[in-house]
């Protein structure tokens, strides 16, 4: 029998029987709203290069201060409106938050940027299904050692700012990508516990979702710029 004349049933590849149909909707939603933040940061990064108006400690601030604004609003149909638009200001200023990075970046070699968004989507793609078709909190024991790993991380960055040597930049580079990568898994699988208890808050969710997606772009921009400089040095 050839192979290639087999029927692939799509249906079945996607189908996730161990999650229940009310939940399955939930994922629905909280990977839509983590697309249209995805775009609103692009809007947001772009509208840095365009103006190069707004400095990172008020956008930090700024994110924080929409952060809890948003925790302190329960979900309900009634504040839905209200609470997306919040999660829209709060992705806005994430992209602006990322602008200087990128900056820097362009500055070695544009193409990066499209590299490491490549790069990003298919880690968080694969990591996200791994903890889709996984069995059900199979990856929630991971919650210790990943809280672990930013202590770990905060202790790296706190004898940096003494030593400032460059192997600890780039132990703390991977290790952050290590961790962020753990916490897709974690997070996913988290969120589905949640939506089977009854917590539907997508979009509170999708924060979580998205938090890791930038932080994994980060970490990706990073050490995609020290490899690059790199070469460029053993080529003078």
């Amino acid at each position: 029998m050839n192979v290639f004349d087999r029927n692939v049933n799509f249906d079945a590849l996607f189908k996730f029987s161990q999650i229940s149909r009310s939940t399955q909707q939930h994922l629905k939603n909280v990977y839509s709203s983590l697309a249209v933040c995805m775009l609103v940061a692009a809007a947001g990064s772009y509208i840095y290069f365009m103006t190069r108006l707004f400095q990172g400690g008020l956008i930090m601030l700024g994110s924080l201060a929409l952060m809890g604004w948003l925790a302190t609003i329960p979900h309900s149909p009634q504040t839905e409106k209200k609470r997306l638009a919040i999660l829209a200001a709060f992705a806005f200023l994430t992209g602006l938050g990322l602008g200087p990075l990128m900056d820097f970046v362009i500055a070695i070699n544009p193409s990066i940027i499209v590299t490491a968004f490549l790069g990003t989507s298919v880690i968080f793609t694969c990591f996200t299904l791994s903890a889709l078709y996984a069995q059900r909190r199979s990856y929630l024991f991971l919650g210790g050692t990943l809280m672990s790993g930013l202590t770990v991380l905060l202790l790296v960055s706190l004898f940096n700012m003494f030593f400032s040597s460059a192997l600890l930049f780039k132990v703390h580079v991977y290790l952050g990508l290590a961790v962020m990568c753990g916490f897709v898994l974690f997070d996913t699988q988290l969120i589905i516990e949640k939506a089977e208890m009854g917590d539907k808050d997508y979009i509170w969710h999708c924060v979580d979702l998205f938090m890791d997606f930038v932080a994994i772009f980060r970490k990706l921009l990073i050490i995609l710029a020290l490899n690059e400089k790199d070469k460029k040095k053993e080529k003078k």
